[in-house]
């Protein structure tokens, strides 16, 4: 199982310093039309209102939240459609990364992706070139509130989790397999507050970056294949050293 990465928890906790407002809304609003589209009440749809707590987690106003639950309520539905998609391919230093994106035009959307790899040391590979280097997991971002690191470890494995990474700083997190994800989250519900669940990629074998340099040549990879507008998560091969923490 794919441990914590030091390096997303440093990325995580300036985010909301970093991340391009704009960019947040609009990744939230498609997966909230995506994931409603069939279903638009939470009460019974359960991946949308994961998908509610996920966008709130990231502070999306309320008020847009109900814009996009009544239009998927009423007559004015949007026609769009999204596709999800997911590119493989190598960054600088021979990193492997997963790249996600929802999409309304995939031939925009490729070519996209492919011109941020090439103009910032990465190369496009094809589908499979590095999925087996990671994970499909569900990760599952809780508050500690007042139980010890052993309560909440038996309340995960009682929902039946797979691993968990305890955080003395007061948010953890739960570790499942992909497909149990949504099961899991459920299963939490009333026991301990969570703050967000998504599903992620995680190396087997991250690479582990020592040096400042090749660092800030990978967040430059990675920034370039962010601001790709129908890109909404990157996931890289690598860790940093305790001495870049």
């Amino acid at each position: 199982m794919s441990g914590h990465s030091k390096w997303h928890s440093i990325k995580h906790k300036k985010g909301a310093n970093d991340a391009k407002r704009g960019k947040i809304l609009n990744k939230h609003s498609k997966i909230l039309m995506v994931v409603g589209r069939n279903d638009p009440n939470p009460e019974t749809n359960a991946s949308l209102r994961v998908a509610i707590a996920n966008a709130k987690a990231d502070n999306v106003p309320n008020d847009n939240i109900s814009r996009i639950l009544k239009k998927l309520s009423g007559d004015g539905k949007d026609a769009t459609t999204y596709s999800e998609l997911v590119y493989e391919g190598f960054g600088p230093e021979g990193i492997p990364f997963v790249i996600t994106a929802l999409s309304d035009n995939v031939n925009r959307t490729f070519p996209a992706v492919k011109t941020a790899f090439s103009k910032n040391g990465g190369t496009l590979g094809s589908s499979g070139s590095v999925m087996f280097m990671f994970d499909h997991l569900g990760i599952i971002k809780i508050k500690n509130g007042d139980k010890s690191e052993d309560e909440l470890f038996e309340i995960a494995i009682e929902a039946g989790a797979d691993d968990f990474n305890y955080d003395t700083e007061g948010e953890s997190e739960i570790i499942t397999k992909f497909a149990n994800l949504g099961t899991v989250a459920k299963a939490l519900e009333g026991k301990i507050e969570v703050v967000k669940s998504a599903p992620e990629y995680r190396a087997k074998d991250p690479k582990i970056i020592s040096d400042a340099k090749t660092l800030a040549k990978v967040e430059k990879f990675i920034e370039a294949i962010e601001e790709v507008d129908d890109v909404d998560d990157v996931f890289g091969g690598f860790d940093v050293s305790d001495d870049l923490v």
